[in-house]
């Protein structure tokens, strides 16, 4: 038996684009609807929501019903809130701050397992199909089926960000801006020349290491940062389009009572 493949992997290692959308609703069918929707990687957050355990494994079931993938932006915290969302079988996950080489190195350590880091070793989980795998096999697969990403979202990184890209053990820098605009001074300037020179450092620092680079953005950026070198771009989130839709929604509700506007009467519909 072997480990279920990333898609993720799978097409950034053909020189394809990855595109990714982010959840924050504690529901696996948020997970569905985009997994349905057709995005290659669901984005669950764990840093700023901290979803149960069981919703976050749930959320996992989901998207692989569809062979998606499911990244996990990790808390900075133990190595238990590293492994764990690797444990439950999600394909990768996201790792905020990376702000030194040490750092860096201490994640490596904490989420690979020998001969790269010293991963605590379990087996007994959905990543390795509950013992049914091959043990050798099972810390393999886990070392070369699972991605992790780096955040440098924080301007003392791009002093050692050659040195952090050139380590092994690890997949792909993503450049955050919002925290990086905050550490600017500048917070929420997504056009600022700071902001625009960090973006294409980072991809082409990874690129220049044989790591991937990703990022956040919408539609109308994807030329451009695909002609930065990025291939992993998560361009929405469920909060957003639900919150426009309420918003679209609302607007459009005539003001006046039903007796000024003639007793008619608004019918929403599903569409």
């Amino acid at each position: 038996m072997k480990m279920q493949e990333s898609l993720v992997l799978q097409k950034l290692r053909n020189g394809e684009k990855v595109t990714c959308f982010k959840i924050n609703l504690a529901d696996a069918r948020a997970v569905e609807i985009a997994a349905l929707a057709g995005f290659d990687c669901l984005w669950v957050d764990q840093e700023h929501i901290g979803q149960d355990w069981s919703i976050l494994a749930s959320q996992i079931w989901a998207a692989k019903a569809f062979q998606k993938d499911v990244v996990v932006r990790v808390p900075r915290g133990s190595y238990s809130d590293y492994v764990k969302p690797l444990e439950l079988n999600a394909a990768g996950i996201m790792v905020p701050h990376i702000m030194s080489v040490e750092d860096a190195k201490k994640v490596i350590h904490q989420v690979r397992f020998h001969p790269i880091g010293m991963r605590p070793i379990d087996g007994g989980n959905a990543d390795g199909a509950y013992t049914a795998m091959d043990f050798k096999a099972y810390l393999q697969d886990a070392n070369t089926k699972r991605f992790v990403i780096f955040q440098i979202e924080d301007p003392e990184a791009l002093d050692v960000l050659e040195e952090i890209a050139a380590l092994d053990g690890f997949d792909m820098l993503f450049f955050g801006p919002g925290d990086f605009s905050q550490g600017i001074g500048a917070p929420g300037e997504w056009n600022h020349p700071k902001i625009r020179e960090a973006r294409k450092r980072v991809a082409e620092v990874a690129a220049k290491y044989g790591k991937f680079a990703g990022t956040t953005g919408g539609v109308a950026q994807l030329a451009e940062f695909y002609a930065m070198g990025y291939q992993f771009i998560s361009i929405g989130a469920d909060v957003v389009g639900l919150t426009q839709y309420c918003e679209q929604l609302i607007s459009a509700v005539p003001t006046k009572s039903s007796s000024e506007a003639g007793n008619t009467y608004y019918t929403p519909t599903a569409t």
